[in-house]
């Protein structure tokens, strides 16, 4: 696989650089706590390229199976923390700010193996127990832990409410910028706000009264101007072949020309096709990453983060330019704007340093090929 890279990627394991840790969630696979070979299954995936994922004490685990899943945790911290093997950025999703301490109290030598918690339902009412958690949970751990919310309460979805959360949500987030690692969006949550479950055939971005709390989100905190955080897309629930309504959303024609036109027909028919399009408007919405729920979604998320030799090209060609001006690109297909286009430029190196550049010719069909193989 090496060939396919111009530039490959590089390790960020044990980075302590927040903008690097943010952009390397990539593909976050969740998994439920009390999943009887935990461990083993976190072992599984860091072979084949996951690398984050949260476990998950929340909609994942039964109310009478929470206690277990808790001693779960901890186990599982244990064991990976005194293995040999790779493991992925790991994160807690717990039900509440409480949950945060008894983790820590339990844990051993885990507490190397955790980065992180995931809060659920974040809001201007419960956000602030849960930032301080977190940040006792730095201090008693004598390292950072990171924090990521999940925007996802009524009040952010009501438009009556939403800019007041917002505002709130900021500051609180900005009071603990150290430590909040990305901020999550839950969209399944604010779909059922209306009783809408989306189609397959569907992106998020095809439902109007979601799609409008995202772009609000991204405007108050995904700001490049050194106020904003990372922002990750919404998870695709489908996995499975079913009858469709509407055309695929691939173009036969990349996949003729690297010989893979089956290959098509293999990610039509689990769904995907919605997915790569989902992905490519999370991106164009100022979106990073990608919540994911199957195995199958992660080579899709990471395929599509590998930096194109093209997108390489046009940010050194701005970043070099420190006094601003226009010019044509290298590929000679499209002008460059030096100011304008330089937080998009220095965004695109960081996923390179993360994901890789890819060589002169080589497509996403051809990664994706590769990664879906693995």
């Amino acid at each position: 696989m090496r060939h396919m890279f111009h530039r490959a990627p590089e390790a960020f394991g044990g980075s302590t650089d927040r903008d690097l840790l943010a952009m390397a969630l990539g593909a976050t696979l969740y998994v439920p706590a009390t999943r009887a070979d935990l461990a083993a299954t976190i072992s599984r995936r860091a072979e084949r390229g996951v690398t984050s994922m949260v476990i998950d004490l929340e909609d994942a685990v039964a109310d009478h199976e929470l206690e277990l899943g808790k001693r779960a945790v901890a186990t599982t911290l244990d064991t990976l923390a005194a293995g040999t093997d790779a493991h992925p950025l790991l994160f807690v999703r717990v039900r509440d700010a409480d949950t945060v301490g008894e983790i820590v109290d339990v844990l051993g030598g885990g507490a190397s193996a955790l980065t992180g918690f995931v809060f659920p339902k974040f809001d201007s009412g419960s956000g602030a127990k849960y930032l301080d958690a977190v940040a006792e949970a730095s201090e008693r751990l004598g390292r950072t832990v990171f924090g990521m919310p999940v925007l996802e309460s009524r009040a952010l979805v009501h438009r009556q409410t939403r800019d007041h959360e917002l505002n709130h949500i900021q500051e609180l987030l900005s009071q603990h910028r150290e430590r909040v690692l990305a901020v999550r969006v839950g969209a399944t949550d604010m779909c059922s706000t209306f009783g809408i479950r989306r189609d397959r055939d569907l992106t998020i971005y095809d439902v109007r009264v979601v799609a409008d709390v995202i772009a609000d989100i991204v405007n108050y905190l995904g700001r490049t101007d050194g106020t904003g955080f990372t922002i990750t897309g919404p998870v695709w629930e489908y996995f499975a072949d079913h009858e469709r309504m509407f055309r695929p959303l691939l173009r036969t024609s990349p996949f003729a020309e690297s010989d893979a036109v089956p290959f098509r027909q293999y990610l039509v028919s689990r769904d995907l096709d919605g997915l790569l399009r989902e992905i490519t408007l999370d991106r164009a919405n100022g979106i990073q990453g990608k919540t994911v729920i199957h195995p199958s979604h992660v080579a899709a998320v990471h395929a599509l983060s590998v930096v194109t030799h093209e997108e390489y090209a046009d940010a050194l060609h701005i970043l070099e330019a420190d006094a601003g001006g226009v010019a044509a690109s290298e590929y000679r297909n499209k002008m460059n704007e030096m100011r304008p286009h330089r937080s998009w430029a220095l965004q695109t190196l960081l996923r390179a340093r993360v994901f890789g550049v890819t060589n002169k010719g080589v497509s996403f069909v051809d990664l994706l090929k590769v990664l879906v193989a693995l």
